[in-house]
């Protein structure tokens, strides 16, 4: 992996990457020598601190800092909801309303570890806006934003009202979206992080970094007849 072919954003406090669908954003706890962009970005730089994650399958921007001032100052954004995420999905089915808000709760499945699910009695709050951008057959493309951060949120709430995420093999169940499950041949999950937009104080000025939607999503979506 060409470490420096991923950055769309550099300055002397932070590194911005478009991650490739399929990349660890941290090593694996089990596997150390499996590949993943911390690593390979500490062969570059002398101090390297992770801001924020997307899942393995996700790809699109990530943020890394190259001091601890400015990995504390970003990670607080973070966490208070200060930073306003926008990503892109290809989804299963038709939506009767061209802009929705999920607002369900998410916590881990006991039964199974690593998988989230929707709890009302003991999951965290949990909110997803999104709006249709085309529909056509069996698929539709929406521009998705996230207003909180909890692990596989997108996905978790796509799959609950029957959406799932085209591609996702963990949330294409009948256990995940309550109706049924769906066919595509998508060899990867189609969801991308697309821009993210805070307030840099180092800069003192609010900036947009963006990572351009990839080849392999492009092709499912004119596949999918969304062009």
């Amino acid at each position: 992996m060409n470490i420096k072919e991923l950055i769309v954003y550099e300055d002397e406090n932070i590194i911005a990457l478009n991650k490739p669908s399929g990349i660890l954003v941290i090593p694996d706890r089990f596997d150390k020598n499996r590949e993943n962009l911390y690593d390979a970005l500490k062969e570059v730089y002398e101090d390297v601190y992770v801001i924020h994650r997307i899942d393995r399958g996700t790809s699109g921007i990530i943020l890394f800092a190259k001091n601890s001032d400015v990995h504390r100052n970003l990670s607080m954004l973070w966490e208070k909801g200060k930073v306003r995420k926008t990503y892109y999905a290809l989804v299963h089915g038709k939506f009767f309303r061209k802009r929705g808000r999920i607002n369900s709760p998410i916590g881990r499945l006991k039964k199974k570890k690593g998988i989230m699910t929707i709890d009302r009695k003991n999951g965290k709050k949990s909110i997803t806006e999104y709006e249709v951008i085309k529909t056509i057959k069996n698929f539709s493309f929406l521009e998705i934003t996230p207003h909180t951060g909890r692990t596989h949120q997108i996905r978790v709430h796509l799959a609950s009202i029957g959406h799932p995420v085209a591609g996702d093999v963990l949330y294409n169940r009948i256990e995940a979206t309550g109706k049924e499950t769906f066919t595509d041949d998508c060899s990867r999950l189609c969801l991308h992080a697309y821009s993210v937009e805070f307030f840099y104080e180092a800069a003192e000025k609010k900036i947009q970094i963006t990572a351009p939607l990839p080849e392999e999503i492009l092709r499912y979506v004119k596949e999918a007849g969304l062009k």
